[in-house]
């Protein structure tokens, strides 16, 4: 079994930074791809980052340029370092984690407001 446990989330002004922190903890082994979805109120859900084991990212075009996904491989743990933030940022974001062979794993969830 893997926990994932997300922390960082919190109340922000319009402009302003959060860094958002995932570990995955417990039966690591296989831990893939890793990343952040988000739902805002009212939404639908969407993928805001992802990160492989190797590095490689991608981003929702929202976000590019103002939010950095990173990864620490030795602790199986990622960030979301979110900058120039905007009210529509405002989500509860998910970090997940991808085990092969196995299932996704997630969080239970981190509420980011931004205010204007």
């Amino acid at each position: 079994q893997v926990q994932v446990v997300e922390s960082g989330g919190g109340l922000v002004q319009r402009e302003g930074s959060l860094r958002l922190s995932c570990a995955a903890i417990g039966d690591i082994y296989r831990i893939n791809d890793m990343g952040w979805y988000r739902r805002a109120p009212g939404k639908q859900r969407e993928l805001a980052a992802t990160i492989t084991r190797s590095g490689s990212t991608n981003y929702v075009d929202s976000v590019k340029g103002r939010f950095t996904i990173s990864r620490d491989n030795a602790n199986n743990t990622i960030y979301l370092q979110m900058n120039r933030l905007k009210t529509e940022d405002t989500a509860v974001y998910y970090c997940y984690a991808v085990r092969a062979f196995d299932r996704t794993y997630w969080g239970q969830g981190t509420q980011v407001t931004v205010s204007s």
